[in-house]
């Protein structure tokens, strides 16, 4: 990089305290691990809810990153942002087929995949009071006896309205099924990422929704994840990378 840049905080919700999984938010994990594939040192700032940054983030979602004094939200502005600030090493350098390639695969990840995230932590039965535990642990103990369900019944709404429960429970997990084949069939050969030799926009975006899946909170589909040794090895490279 030949120029500086500027110093960097994310503003987040609350650390997991698991190792390698920093945050709950699969988009934060994504620019987590674009931080660190790019070896930038950046501060943290936390917050109980998405409100704690809402003046970064009119839009009241996390996450947020400061460059400097000025706020970047939404994850796939973040990654675009830092790309430029350090020369392409997130895509930029791609070959423009590939790079709208990557973007593309990002965004799969940003909406299709993550709607089985919000299923499996949200609505998945054995799931829900993991979820509640770790999502509303801090409140106190009369307003988390009724907001936890009510913004439950509200995500069941939001997923019928994406068409991820319109056909039942049971249809969805067959989809999540398929889903898993598909990436699975994808997935690169070891020692390559999704669409080349380095990790890119993709490669972070997959990585921030599918390990979201890999934590305590949603075992089940954990085991499916790892059921498919492909895309675990992936996982594990960009992980490391």
């Amino acid at each position: 990089m030949t120029h500086p840049v500027p110093p960097l905080t994310l503003c987040e919700l609350s650390d997991t305290g698991l190792p390698g999984s920093p945050s709950w938010s699969p988009f934060c994990l994504k620019v987590h691990r674009a931080l660190g594939h790019l070896g930038l040192p950046y501060a943290r700032r936390h917050g109980a809810g998405p409100m704690a940054h809402r003046g970064v983030n009119p839009a009241k979602q996390v996450p947020v990153l400061l460059i400097g004094d000025e706020p970047v939200a939404d994850s796939s502005r973040i990654l675009a942002r830092l790309d430029r600030l350090c020369e392409g090493r997130l895509g930029g350098a791609l070959e423009p087929r590939a790079r709208a390639e990557s973007r593309l695969w990002e965004e799969l990840a940003d909406t299709a995949v993550n709607g089985f995230v919000v299923a499996a932590r949200w609505i998945d039965a054995d799931n829900w009071p993991r979820t509640r535990a770790a999502y509303f642990e801090q409140m106190p103990a009369v307003v988390r006896a009724i907001v936890p369900g009510r913004l439950r019944a509200r995500v069941r709404g939001a997923l019928v309205a994406r068409d991820l429960l319109r056909a039942g429970e049971a249809a969805c997990w067959e989809r999540f099924e398929q889903l898993l084949d598909d990436l699975e069939a994808r997935a690169p050969e070891a020692g390559e990422f999704w669409v080349g030799p380095t990790p890119s926009f993709a490669d972070f975006a997959l990585w921030g929704q599918l390990h979201a899946l890999r934590t305590p909170l949603t075992p089940r589909q954990a085991e499916r994840v790892a059921a498919r040794p492909g895309l675990s090895r992936y996982l594990d490279a960009v992980g490391a990378a």
